[in-house]
């Protein structure tokens, strides 16, 4: 939002001071923008009588006030500051501990900020990239402006309220949003409740943070100035709104047709010449443009204007699995006299999305001409107190890349801000990004619309150049009402001419969401009706042991309480009510909470490995997309994640890591055929598949090899695995996938049920003796990076089941984030495997690396080389603590 102060000229007195403030920006080029992320400080408006002149007046003095966290929320100020406990641990975020009150009452911010003497002779700014929900802004005593909704930027022209050399006040007035709700409390009685509610007649916010059932009420509902804020400054012409379109000839895409579009505005009352100059690489183009007073114009270049804009062998964008993430930067400027007035640079991509292919009415994404089977996760917020450094979310987008996704759902648009996707970009992950609406039976629609709309554009004119973004989606689970999709309709055409628009994400072109949410057996995974391009289904996913532990206090480890409940194990979608049970019926009861989350990984794995799998048995026929709901955790959570708030992984993430080759063997857990998933569009041609049925023992029960060609983008059968008749009553499949020159491209391995009426009974688990395996470690460190090779080897007679590794430091704390290139791995016996890891040199603190290592019936000898050691991790290990069958609590429970 750009606002010009209409006394600006009153405050001039002659026309020749404007003149002399344009001839001093033609001197020289706009100096840096400069960040205001220190100094800020914080106040409950009932605590502070002051005016509001008063307050953002140099002669205020703001005793008592707290120091703010800018970027961050008002709960994030108040938890840095000790007032209340980080919410995200056990159950500090019950409303008796942080209150409800948070939401109901505005906040002043107020920061002295030193104006760059460098500034003086431009015109400065001042930048709001994101405030919650509604703030009016101060400088120097005066109003200058005010913004409304959460995504939506402030731009302020503070030129004659500062002086470049000397310090200014800046005073912010943040409103939390209107229709706080009432929102549910996460009981193991009451379960998990409704989710959203009247919050979202306020549109453009955090809606989530009422409370989901993945998500406690927040208790300030995210409010703050929750995005960067800085400090910008420019001659009398503005670049704004740039637009970068590719397009190649396919299926040739050996050149491409580039178009630049800009906005040049003058925000003088004098008439302005100069040139609008771009650049991309060794390329060059330009346009002399003459501006009336306050006119502007949209300036558009293309290869019919300008022929250098067609270009050769461009360096292409492909999505994660595909290709490089190939980016280019374009440099714009507008120029005169040989100085520049403002500049912008956009970083873009070669690439060409289309959305259907010939023979299907299903929606198919294809990038560069070829079908991508989309793998994706939903995310529905990064953080629950919107505490996402650039750092902590790359890990979070690695993690993703890691685990072969291409697609991350942003959920009703609730986590934007440039780093998403930025490093979205950088990864490889296609973006299906929506706006700020709920199921409509999560809440009502938005009230304001022009406060929608303005935030909706704002989005989309801020984002629209990453490549990344290949839909745009009105809502979530449902239809906008018909004023908005009318609206978006016409604001696609005006600013989006290439991107899919996507009224609903659970309905049109095979796209549905509905679930299911609670854990289930693999086959019932393989069920696909007419939810071809799949939004939404899940499962529980237990973290690690460790995790669990760092979440809540010791009380709560040994049985399911509320505290279990606040993070979303308790009744509702996701079933956590009967999660236990469907775990004991399958593995055999539960002796402690070591033993549950030793089976539960069995769990994890075998669920999400199914929940793509069986997506891959109908590879483009019908199928077109899975996108589990929920790969990324906004708090410490037991369900609908590939990893913890921790960032630790959980066996999840890996069972869709290898679901998600791009060339992979797998066990079609309905009809019992092996199947080759090529996602690549060429053959593959005279490869090897190698299947052995291991017994419960062991002993090799069925062994043999088949020599095949796989069509591109096709899921291949060769042939179903004839058990015999003698197979243990519980076994193992492994299947090995190589190619024509004998390269290793795809290892699968399942454990299952051979019991008569009962395939679900997999207690036998339980009869495999103990592996001791032996390893040899290594470390290398590079650019800033530990590297540690271990090779695992299984020595036995035995299966050894889910070996586990964990990077810690040598005295004991984990090492977060890693990242592991396989985990969970079970060995046949005599069978070896080498996993990699890498992880941040400065995350272990100088000490040595220790690898720990459990598993469902494994442990290792120890081992050690120069700067690392590998050694059992004892505390997983059931049998070291006491049995106390991890019961449900049930006296005292809450209301």
């Amino acid at each position: 939002m750009l606002i010009r102060k209409p006394s600006y000229l009153a405050l001039v007195s002659f026309p020749l001071a404007l003149f002399s403030l344009c001839s001093a920006a033609a001197q020289s080029a706009p100096p840096a923008s400069v960040p205001i992320a220190s100094g800020w400080q914080l106040q409950d408006v009932a605590k502070v009588k002051d005016s509001a002149e008063k307050i953002a007046s140099a002669g205020f003095k703001a005793k008592g006030w707290y120091t703010a966290t800018v970027p961050g929320t008002v709960l994030t100020t108040l938890v840095n500051n000790k007032v209340y406990p980080d919410p995200a641990y056990g159950e500090n975020n019950r409303p008796e501990i942080i209150p409800e009150s948070l939401n109901k009452t505005s906040y002043w911010y107020r920061v002295a900020v030193d104006i760059p003497a460098a500034y003086a002779g431009h015109h400065v700014w001042l930048n709001f990239d994101g405030i919650n929900y509604s703030s009016e802004i101060w400088v120097n005593g005066t109003k200058i402006g005010t913004t409304r909704g959460a995504f939506v930027r402030g731009k302020f022209d503070i030129t004659d309220r500062v002086k470049p050399g000397q310090k200014a006040i800046v005073a912010v007035l943040v409103s939390p949003q209107p229709h706080p709700g009432v929102p549910h409390e996460h009981t193991l009685k009451n379960g998990l409740g409704q989710n959203g509610g009247i919050t979202a007649l306020d549109g453009p916010t955090f809606l989530s943070t009422i409370g989901w059932d993945w998500l406690p009420a927040i208790r300030d509902r995210d409010a703050g100035i929750w995005q960067k804020v800085y400090l910008s400054a420019t001659g009398p012409v503005l670049v704004k709104d740039p637009l970068v379109t590719t397009d190649l000839p396919l299926p040739r895409t050996d050149s491409s047709d580039i178009a630049v579009q800009a906005t040049v505005e003058n925000i003088t009352d004098q008439p302005q010449s100069g040139t609008l100059k771009g650049t991309i690489e060794n390329i060059a183009f330009e346009r002399p443009i003459q501006l009336a007073p306050h006119a502007r114009q949209t300036i558009s270049f293309s290869p019919q204007t300008d022929h250098r804009l067609h270009i050769e062998n461009p360096r292409l964008w492909w999505p994660n699995g595909y290709g490089p993430q190939n980016l280019y930067t374009l440099h714009l400027s507008f120029e005169a006299n040989s100085t520049t007035s403002d500049a912008q640079d956009v970083t873009f991509g070669i690439r060409k999305i289309s959305y259907s292919v010939p023979g299907s009415e299903n929606l198919t994404i294809s990038v560069n001409g070829v079908p991508v089977f989309i793998r994706g996760g939903d995310w529905g917020l990064d953080e629950m107190l919107k505490r996402i450094p650039r750092e902590r979310l790359e890990a979070e987008i690695h993690l993703h890349q890691l685990a072969n996704l291409n697609l991350i759902r942003n959920w009703v648009g609730q986590s934007t801000g440039e780093d998403f996707y930025e490093l979205c970009d950088k990864y490889g992950i296609l973006l299906w990004d929506e706006f700020f609406q709920p199921n409509p039976s999560d809440g009502p629609d938005p009230e304001d619309l022009e406060t929608y709309m303005a935030n909706v554009r704002d989005k989309i004119l801020r984002f629209r150049n990453h490549p990344a973004i290949a839909v745009w989606c009105a809502r979530n689970e449902g239809f906008p009402p018909k004023e908005i999709d009318d609206r978006l309709r016409i604001l696609m055409a005006e600013l989006e001419p290439t991107r899919r628009y996507q009224p609903s994400s659970t309905s049109g072109a095979g796209v549905r969401s509905n679930g299911p949410y609670h854990w289930r057996t693999p086959r019932e995974f393989y069920i696909v009706t007419d939810d071809f391009f799949k939004t939404e289904t899940g499962s529980l996913s237990v973290p690690t042991l460790e995790s669990i532990k760092g979440m809540m206090p010791q009380k709560d480890w040994e049985t399911i309480t509320d505290d279990w409940a606040e993070h979303d194990f308790a009744k509702g979608a996701q079933g956590g009510d009967k999660y236990k049970g469907q775990l004991e019926d399958r593995f055999g009861k539960v002796r402690n909470l070591a033993d549950f989350v030793r089976k539960a990984q069995l769990m994890n794995y075998e669920a999400y490995r199914a929940m793509y799998e069986g997506r891959n048995a109908q590879l483009f026929h019908q199928t077109t997309a899975i996108i589990t709901w929920m790969s990324a955790p906004a708090q410490p959570s037991f369900v609908w994640q590939l990893y913890h708030y921790d960032l630790e992984p959980s066996a999840s993430l890996f069972g869709v890591q290898s679901a998600g080759e791009m060339q992979h063997i797998q066990f079609n857990q309905t009809n019992g055929e092996v199947q080759i998933i090529n996602n690549l569009p060429t053959p593959l041609e005279n490869a090897t598949a190698d299947v052995t049925v291991y017994n419960l023992d062991g002993t090799v029960a069925l062994q043999y090899q088949r020599h095949f060609t796989a069509p591109a983008d096709f899921a291949t059968s060769i042939g179903p695995v004839e058990f015999p008749a003698n197979t243990s009553n519980v076994n193992f499949v492994k299947l090995v996938l190589h190619d024509a020159t004998g390269n290793l491209l795809s290892t699968n391995f399942y454990w299952r049920a051979n019991v008569d009426g009962h395939p679900d009974d997999l207690t036998d688990l339980n009869k495999l003796p103990a592996v001791t395996l032996q390893s040899e470690v290594s470390r290398h460190d590079e650019a800033g990076r530990a590297r540690i090779t271990v090779t695992l080897r299984n020595p036995s007679k035995n299966i050894a089941l889910m070996a586990h590794i964990q990077l810690r430091r040598k005295s004991g704390e984990r090492v977060l984030p890693v990242y592991y290139d396989a985990n969970y791995v079970s060995l046949a016996p005599g069978e070896s495997r080498t996993i990699n890891i890498d992880a941040d040199l400065k995350d272990l603190h100088g000490e040595d690396a220790l690898l720990v290592l459990d598993g469902f019936n494994t442990t290792v000898d120890p081992a050690s080389s120069a700067g690392v050691s590998i050694a059992p991790n004892k505390d997983a290990d059931p049998l070291q603590s006491p049995e106390t069958g991890l019961p449900f609590q049930t006296e005292g429970l809450r209301q």
